[in-house]
């Protein structure tokens, strides 16, 4: 019986999830990218990390971050050859919140803001932030902020 199939790490969900090309031929199947390929295309060709960085990142090792990433450019290439869609959509994986990297004053310790109960809430002041636009609101209590949509790019917001 095969182990089961650990589920990915990404920190981006695209606001579109659909590219089809502007002569697009007729009878023609899309090509389904999935979220953990497009995230392996974010960091290595976007933000140009080396592989083990990326596969540190999205929780896989170096080995499985290669076939991924070679599967997503296979894909990619075989829809600008053959003039096909991308779809994006899929996969298994757990969306994680942005970094804000080193020294930002957020420890990754054990003393990393958890309560004694293993929460990370930051209780019922602050505010939620858009991580795309920058947009701002009050956090209301008893509503989580990944809840709230952000009313100009329509992203996610996140705690501050």
């Amino acid at each position: 019986m095969p182990r089961p199939l650990l589920r990915r790490r990404i920190r981006f969900r695209p606001d579109v999830n659909y590219f089809k090309p502007a002569q697009a031929r007729v009878g023609v199947e899309d090509i389904g990218l999935t979220l953990p390929e497009l995230e392996a295309i974010r960091l290595r060709d976007l933000e140009g990390k080396t592989q083990a960085k990326c596969a540190k990142e999205m929780n896989v090792s170096q080995p499985t971050f290669s076939r991924i990433i070679e599967s997503s450019h296979k894909k990619v290439a075989s829809a600008l050859v053959e003039g096909r869609g991308i779809k994006i959509e899929g996969g298994e994986y757990r969306m994680v919140r942005p970094r804000r990297g080193v020294g930002s004053g957020r420890g990754a310790g054990l003393a990393s803001g958890r309560g004694r109960m293993g929460g990370t809430a930051a209780g019922p002041t602050g505010y939620c932030i858009c991580p795309k636009c920058g947009y701002k609101k009050p956090h209301q209590l008893g509503t989580p902020c990944y809840l709230e949509v952000c009313p100009k790019c329509e992203c996610k917001l996140v705690r501050e």
